[in-house]
């Protein structure tokens, strides 16, 4: 957990949950835990698997990254995101509980360069079409709050259409505006891939209240508030985790030096609460 605080757990420790029959009711400890359960590589180069150290040459140049600055002086760039799935609880055998486990092996889940809505704007609306009510300066304004609530607490769930002090979570795609950090440009579209695999039913939500806590859901918006990043390439920041929407420049110092190819490795961090049988 570190110095942020915790989110809500259930308020009776022992739940009785649903069982197949014969049982057909179980009962156990309700528990809440951070577990690291993805890996994300964002970077400009197609291909670039930064967390394993090697390339995909078939990708080529294809949806090449960018990052430039027109006669306007607005920051602009693109980046390509992959997700890993990454059961480090599973593996060493923190948690053994039916009801918990959560098991697998590290696996590739999604690649942002074979998608694309990931390139196109207009088919990424496709998957957020809330998107435009939430594309005028009084919406973005109210992101300002989220921004100082990530900083010193935990970011506002109930604005879901903000990214905390990296921006706007929309639209769900690598094309980021008016980049002030690639640091913080990375964080944005690690966070967005969040966002967009709860959308697409690819992640699941647990719960922290009473029966509730007893199965997982669905979740097309992001939970921001149950997930936290911590930097692990190419320069870890094993200090401790931050919350969605963390501000960047409290640890950036040296992890972004000039003669990098801009690409950025996190652990992504979930509160997971179940059942232990």
């Amino acid at each position: 957990q570190g110095k942020v605080p915790d989110t809500a757990n259930p308020s009776m420790p022992i739940q009785i949950c649903p069982a197949p029959p014969p049982l057909f009711r179980r009962i156990g400890l309700a528990i809440g835990y951070w577990e690291p359960m993805a890996l994300t590589d964002v970077t400009r180069s197609p291909g670039c698997m930064v967390n394993l150290g090697f390339s995909l040459p078939a990708f080529g140049k294809t949806a090449q990254g960018t990052a430039k600055k027109d006669e306007k002086q607005v920051n602009g760039a693109f980046y390509h995101v992959h997700w890993y799935k990454y059961p480090l609880t599973y593996w060493l055998n923190i948690i053994t509980s039916l009801g918990c486990l959560e098991g697998g092996d590290l696996d590739i889940a999604y690649l942002s360069e074979i998608d694309p809505t990931w390139t196109d704007s207009s088919l990424t609306t496709i998957l957020n079409p809330e998107a435009v009510i939430f594309a005028n300066p009084i919406a973005q304004g109210a992101c300002a709050a989220d921004a100082i609530a990530s900083a010193f607490n935990m970011p506002i769930d109930a604005l879901f259409w903000c990214a905390g002090s990296q921006g706007s979570m929309y639209p769900f795609n690598g094309w980021v505006s008016n980049e002030s950090s690639p640091l913080q440009s990375s964080l944005l579209v690690s966070e967005r891939m969040a966002f967009k695999l709860h959308r697409q039913g690819m992640i699941m939500e647990t719960i922290g209240k009473n029966n509730a806590v007893c199965n997982e859901y669905p979740s097309p918006i992001l939970p921001k508030e149950r997930w936290r990043y911590q930097m692990v390439n190419m320069y870890p920041d094993s200090g401790q985790c931050h919350p969605f929407g963390h501000s960047v420049t409290r640890w950036e110092t040296g992890k972004n030096p000039p003669n990098t190819k801009k690409n950025f490795g996190y652990l992504m961090w979930r509160k997971r609460n179940c059942v232990f049988l």
